[in-house]
């Protein structure tokens, strides 16, 4: 899509837009600045795994790495920005809908165990895509369950709502009374604070050979193992599956896109403008947040599903609010409102503040001979004595994934403060889904600023 946020008027009575050369044309289209910048992060990682001396399997890993952590903040960016971005619905709670997407699927697929396999706690044993499709309508049918009485809150209540059906899923999956229990002859459960072992194998080849592609997968383990000698195929299905999710993320982002310019989407927007003056065009304001809450629920779900099932197992305090910061991270460093932001937002959070102090720790140990304080305290006293600020360098460098948290708190704050619009700034929307202008030229927009995608 083109943009024409500050474009002028010409002499010639077209606009500027239509002077521009065509190199800035191209630039204007949001899909290309979603390639360039995935081009320069892999381009980026793959430096830095030359410098760390990775080898051809430690490059490989490197990538599937990135493109597994990239993919899935951009799905979850994308669902929270059906939510914040599109209808202004303040949900805190994501990773409780994360969870139960993925402990209902487990629940569904599991191989089913017996009484007589004492302590085991099995499953329905139904087959993986089951388990898929189960895991979304039930973090779906969560959201419509918190929708119905939540949703004629706001903001702060909204948002306290979220938080706390978040930690209820959590302590439901910790609790012994959902532990283990009888359906029949089967016994199925959630494991309590132990956890579930996820033993339905690797969902790539599942996938696979559900889809009679058997022969591609074994054609591309070849492949792989044409360049590494020793035991190709975790590394090509740890290819393969950040493949995969690059495919999800441009299928939740084709989809949000037709719905954010769909009437439907305009109607969302119009109630996070204002749902007072939406109610008094006369549409059904809570109908239109609950459908849009449960979708953006189950998408979350699927997010959750998707990140965990290749994990081996699951355990409930896995999923602690820190992971619905995090995701709120990427929407805001991409902008909410903004599909193209979105995905943005969550390759440069998974890059650069997720995956990326573990790359420059590496990087620094590598090079540079660090003798780091063992304390916060040992760090500042040279400070005070002398203004001395290498140890305190020093320390930060050798405990930078611990400050982790600390990092992204203060991107957060200054991200709030100089850019809370995001980094594709301010976007413009459509205001009709046809054109309205009389010589073909762009749609007639809302406000001023970028086409929205």
């Amino acid at each position: 899509m083109t943009s024409d946020a500050s474009d002028g008027v010409a002499t010639d009575g077209g606009t500027a837009a239509d002077e521009q050369s065509p190199l800035a044309a191209v630039w204007e289209e949001d899909l290309v600045k979603i390639g360039v910048l995935l081009a320069g992060i892999y381009l980026a990682y793959l430096l830095v795994g030359v410098l760390l001396d990775y080898g051809v399997r430690g490059q490989l890993n490197s990538v599937a790495t990135l493109t597994f952590y990239v993919a899935l903040f951009a799905l979850l960016s994308l669902a929270l920005n059906l939510h914040w971005g599109y209808t202004g619905l303040f949900n805190i709670g994501i990773v409780g809908f994360m969870a139960v997407g993925i402990y209902v699927m487990a629940v569904v697929s599991k191989a089913p165990a017996t009484e007589a396999a004492a302590g085991s706690v099995g499953g329905l044993g139904l087959p993986l895509w089951v388990g898929v499709i189960a895991g979304t309508v039930a973090a779906g049918l969560l959201g419509l369950v918190v929708a119905l009485p939540a949703l004629r809150l706001r903001a702060d209540y909204l948002a306290i709502v979220t938080v706390a059906t978040s930690e209820m899923v959590r302590f439901t999956f910790l609790s012994g009374t959902f532990e283990r229990f009888e359906v029949g002859d089967l016994v199925i459960g959630f494991g309590g604070g132990s956890g579930l072992l996820l033993d339905f194998g690797s969902p790539v080849e599942a996938l696979f050979d559900a889809l009679f592609l058997s022969a591609v997968h074994d054609a591309f383990v070849g492949l792989v193992g044409a360049v590494i000698e020793n035991n190709p195929r975790p590394v090509a299905n740890s290819l393969l599956y950040g493949g995969l999710l690059l495919v999800a993320v441009a299928v939740y982002y084709l989809v949000l896109t037709r719905l954010g310019n769909s009437p439907f989407g305009r109607v969302l927007k119009a109630i996070r403008e204002d749902e007072d003056a939406a109610n008094a065009l006369g549409k059904d304001t809570n109908a239109f947040k609950t459908k849009a809450f449960v979708v953006g629920c189950a998408l979350m779900g699927l997010g959750g599903i998707l990140w965990y099932m290749t994990s081996g197992a699951i355990t409930p305090n896995t999923y602690r609010p820190r992971l619905t910061f995090f995701i709120w991270i990427a929407l805001i460093i991409g902008g909410a409102g903004s599909n193209t932001g979105s995905v943005m937002g969550g390759a440069l959070f998974a890059a650069v503040l997720f995956q990326g102090p573990r790359f420059l720790q590496s990087v620094v140990a590598n090079f540079v001979e660090v003798e780091a304080p063992s304390s916060f305290g040992q760090a500042l006293a040279p400070i005070s004595a002398s203004g001395d600020l290498v140890p305190l360098g020093f320390y930060v460098l050798d405990s930078v994934r611990q400050l982790q948290l600390i990092v992204m708190g203060l991107v957060l704050i200054f991200l709030m403060h100089r850019r809370p619009e995001g980094l594709l700034g301010h976007r413009k929307e459509p205001a009709a889904g046809v054109r309205l202008d009389r010589r073909g030229g762009d749609s007639a927009y809302t406000d001023g600023g970028e086409t929205d995608e």
